[in-house]
């Protein structure tokens, strides 16, 4: 048998966008994709998203991880068509001392009618944007209505963005930051504060970053708990975001066992989540401490917060669903706008 050529429908059918980390931050601002994210969850909690757990690939002598993440939906709206996506990402601790994000990678989407490859794009922005869009959607489910008080721990590119996304979600009064180091902190609320008409107050420590705080985001690289529950005001609402991987948490157990836990993914906190692996293996919480996925509090399936002094936490772990409708999201938006390269592949 002879090899059959390829067969060419159109000039277009057959070409690959490719979109940089500039491209996506113009194509997928953080309230466009606070809606994005939205529908990705929903169809998750709905059953229209299939998604295995991540791989994650740890050499002996790498200095970081590579993590792949494999998704499938199938189709929803008259816009979103059945796609499925990959991100292939790698993780290095020490890229921030170099000036870089310590995700690098790259997420590819994919015809899920004819397999062709329809996009790769920087996974980079996609993440630093689509976490916080996340953790906007949890906090306009769960904190409180006049919570404006909010607190950073962290000073890297996830801090920013989640400024960003929580802006978005609640009237913010302030915001404190915290960072390993203060001189962080003050470059943060310096960079940042011109975009904002509320104060951004750097600060010497996490205690003092939390004092009187009713909204809480870590955004750390920590491998032992950077917060404690004694620091924490009853009715806040706290988003873990730091912490992706089983051995490392940014909150303490006593602080796991008293808030109400929500999550992206059941079984990907079960598997993956170090905030909440290390406090159950201290006998402190169990799988039933689990309430709801957003998903499930969108539906309506659950109620969320039932009241004012609750602590509500969302422990967010980043799952491929969300990669798969930023990229589809973003496909969709640089063709009306004609931005990218496209590139015969």
């Amino acid at each position: 048998m002879g090899y059959e050529q390829p067969r060419q429908l159109d000039d277009n059918a057959m070409k690959t966008l490719i979109l940089s980390n500039q491209e996506v931050l113009e194509l997928l601002p953080i309230k466009a994709c606070i809606a994005v994210m939205r529908e990705a969850l929903l169809a998750l909690a709905d059953g229209k998203a299939y998604q295995p757990l991540r791989t994650i690939i740890r050499p002996p002598d790498a200095q970081g991880v590579m993590g792949l993440m494999p998704a499938y939906a199938s189709a929803g709206s008259s816009d979103h068509q059945a796609s499925f996506g990959l991100k292939a990402i790698c993780v290095l601790p020490g890229n921030p001392a170099k000036g870089l994000d310590s995700h690098q990678g790259g997420v590819l989407l994919f015809s899920a009618e004819t397999g062709e490859l329809q996009a790769m794009m920087n996974a980079s922005a996609i993440t630093a944007i689509r976490t916080a869009a996340v953790s906007g959607v949890a906090t306009d489910l769960l904190a409180r209505a006049d919570a404006g008080n909010l607190a950073i721990i962290g000073s890297g590119v996830q801090a920013r963005t989640h400024l960003v996304a929580m802006s978005e979600v609640r009237s913010l009064k302030r915001c404190r930051i915290a960072s390993r180091h203060l001189e962080h902190a003050q470059n943060f609320a310096e960079e940042m504060g011109q975009d904002f008409l509320f104060p951004l107050e750097p600060v010497d420590t996490i205690a003092e970053a939390l004092d009187g705080a009713d909204l809480i985001v870590t955004a750390t690289t920590a491998i032992e708990p950077i917060v404690r529950r004694k620091w924490i005001s009853d009715g806040a609402h706290l988003n873990l975001v730091g912490s992706s991987f089983a051995k490392a948490r940014e909150a303490d157990s006593e602080t796991m066992a008293a808030v109400s836990l929500f999550v992206d993914r059941r079984e990907s906190t079960l598997n993956e989540a170090g905030d909440y692996l290390l406090a159950a293996r201290d006998g402190v919480i169990g799988p039933d401490h689990i309430l709801a996925e957003l998903g499930e509090v969108l539906k309506g399936d659950h109620p969320g917060r039932t009241s004012g002094d609750e602590i509500t936490c969302f422990k967010s772990l980043g799952i491929g669903i969300e990669d798969l409708f930023a990229a589809e999201y973003l496909y969709r938006t640089a063709k009306g706008k004609n931005v990218g390269s496209w590139v015969s592949f």
